[in-house]
This record gives structure tokens, C-alpha cells and sequence, in this order.
């Protein structure tokens, strides 16, 4: 198939017509959903529509278990794009991807698929997830809390929150989120602990992991931080899992270099986290530091990342 030939992809790969958004999650981080997989190596490959943008892409898609990469954009007529989103209704906050619709299939059969002219497919590189480096920051010892920042000490702990406790927590505190308070700004004052493992920040009396912890479930994630407290982290054993709150007091109100609306000095490897947040009605609150918001999801599937925070005693006392 000249598609896959154009974009360097050995084997003997297929277009899977039947895979859609909807039924990743299931295949592809609960090991079976829709069907059983052969092995956890074994790549699919599908055509989808991001509707994240103001204008969709139609787009395709390498995806295996645990693993995601769009390999390309297609050059699709922009009204037939609109046309599919527009088909299929409003969707949540939180899921603005799409299945093609049947006239994007046969508009993709005879001029991607059995077409010669690989004009249409834009290939796109494969970013590379950097690790962490140096923060930039000034160090702990040296820095000070600029006028007009003073303190603020946020809410922590478990909390089951519903839609207007989290409206009223980004009203509160006047956080960014591209969704519901997009001119936004929370100020913080970050200084570098000189371990290379956290930093905290003046602004709020928490010191924060740089890394963070992989996608998994929720219940998984309170076992992996009980776990990591056993063994200690940076030399102390009291992480959690941020509030709301506390996971919120890191966006900052534009996307930066790092693709992300979080400073530098944090990896990109966790690009949205689980607050400690239950949603009364259901689901979970998360912290998506990629769109620059916050939205609910399952706990389980596909789960989330942990950024985790502690109390800096020794700034709080300052």
C-alpha cells in the first residue's frame, strides 16, 4: 500500500475500517475490550478525526497497547471534515476525537488508499517525550516571594467535587483553564531544590515531584504512591495525590514551548494527572496540562498520570 510506503511503516499493515475512538480505550488500555489482542506489541492502524483544533484534521493513527502516535495528517476537503464532526453531535469536554463517517471512508478508499499520489498525506514526526533537564530556576536558598505574590494555602486532601465546586474553584482562585476561564492566571514562584528529583513553590507552601508517575488506574495510583512513601522519594514519605486545587495552582495561562501549559522545569511525560477528586455523579477529576483544562473521566479506563505534591514545611514557616 503506497500510504504506508510513504510514511516508512514496515510489514504488511492494514487499515482497521472497524477501530474507532470510541473503542481504544477498551482494546488498548484494558488488554481486550473490543477484541483479544495476540500481543501487546501488535500495531493498529485507523483513521480518525481531531476536532481538538478550530478547524478538524483528519488524521491516522499507530496504536497498540499503552502506545499512541499519529502518523499523519490527511489532506481532506475541510467541508467534508465539518460535515462528519457535525454528524455525529456534541461531545463532552473531554473526548473531541472522531470516527470517519462513511462519505470520508470512500472519499479516503480512492484517494489515499487506492491512489498513487501521496500528496495528500502529510507525514508527521514523532515527538520525543524529553527528559527532565535543568529547570532554569533559581535555586531554594537564593530565591524570595516578589511583591505583589503572597501565599495561599489551598485545599488538599479527598474530595468529591460536581461541576459547580470545580467552577467555583477556578472563580476562587482565578486559575487558567482554557475552557471555562481561559484569561486566567495564578501566580507561583518556583525555586529549584537542587536534587533534580522536585521543586517547590513560595507561592503556595508545596514542593512537586519534576517527574511523575505513569498512566494507570485509580486505584493503582494510591497503591504506587503508598508504595513510593514506603521506599521515600527526594528523602521524605509524605506524597499525595494534589487537590484539585493544588493540581491546578501549576497551569500556566498560555501552552509553552514544551507543548504543555506547565512550566519547563516539570517533564512532559505526564500530560494530564488525577486530582484527588472524585466527581459525585460519577468518574474522576483530571488536570490536562496538554488542552490547558480541566475535564472528568473514567478512574479506570484509560486512568491517568500522578504528578505528586507535599506540604514544604520549611517554606510554609517562612
Amino acid at each position: 500500500m503506497s500510504l504506508f510506503k510513504h510514511l516508512d511503516v514496515a510489514g504488511k499493515p492494514q487499515i482497521d475500517w472497524e477501530m474507532t475512538p470510541e473503542y481504544t480505550f477498551g482494546t488498548f488500555e484494558s488488554w481486550g475490550g473490543k477484541e483479544r489482542l495476540r500481543n501487546n506489541n501488535e500495531r493498529f492502524y485507523y483513521f480518525f478525526v481531531d476536532g481538538w483544533s478550530k478547524t478538524p484534521k483528519l488524521c491516522l493513527m499507530e496504536r497498540a497497547v499503552k502506545y499512541a502516535r499519529v502518523l499523519a495528517e490527511i489532506k481532506a476537503p475541510e467541508e467534508m471534515v465539518r460535515r462528519c464532526v457535525q454528524e455525529q453531535g456534541r461531545v463532552s469536554h473531554y473526548d473531541r476525537t472522531f470516527a470517519v463517517n462513511q462519505e470520508l471512508k470512500d472519499w479516503l478508499v480512492k484517494n489515499v488508499i487506492e491512489a498513487d499520489d501521496d500528496s495528500l498525506v502529510v507525514p508527521l514526526k514523532e515527538e520525543e517525550a524529553p527528559e527532565i533537564v535543568a529547570s532554569g530556576l533559581p535555586l531554594r536558598a537564593s530565591a524570595t516571594i516578589p511583591e505583589p505574590v503572597t501565599q495561599v494555602w489551598l485545599p488538599q486532601g479527598l474530595r468529591e467535587l460536581d461541576e459547580a465546586d470545580v467552577d467555583e474553584a477556578v472563580e476562587r482562585y482565578n486559575f487558567p483553564d482554557q475552557e471555562r476561564n481561559p484569561g486566567g492566571a495564578f501566580p507561583h514562584v518556583f525555586v529549584d531544590n537542587g536534587d533534580d528529583l522536585t521543586i517547590s513553590d513560595r507561592a503556595t507552601g508545596l514542593m512537586w515531584q519534576r517527574t511523575g508517575l505513569d498512566i494507570m488506574s485509580c486505584r493503582l495510583m494510591r497503591l504506587a504512591v503508598d508504595e513510593l512513601n514506603r521506599k521515600g522519594f527526594a528523602g521524605f514519605h509524605d506524597w499525595r495525590l494534589p487537590s484539585l486545587e493544588e493540581a491546578m495552582s501549576l497551569m500556566e495561562n498560555e501552552k509553552l514551548a514544551n507543548g504543555q501549559y506547565l512550566h519547563r522545569c516539570f517533564s512532559a511525560g505526564a500530560p494530564f494527572v488525577f486530582a484527588n477528586a472524585p466527581r459525585k455523579r460519577g468518574g474522576h477529576w483530571f488536570v490536562d496540562y496538554k488542552q490547558g483544562r480541566i475535564f472528568w473521566a473514567s478512574a479506570t479506563i484509560p486512568g491517568g498520570f500522578g504528578r505528586l505534591c507535599r506540604t514544604d514545611e520549611e517554606i510554609r514557616r517562612k
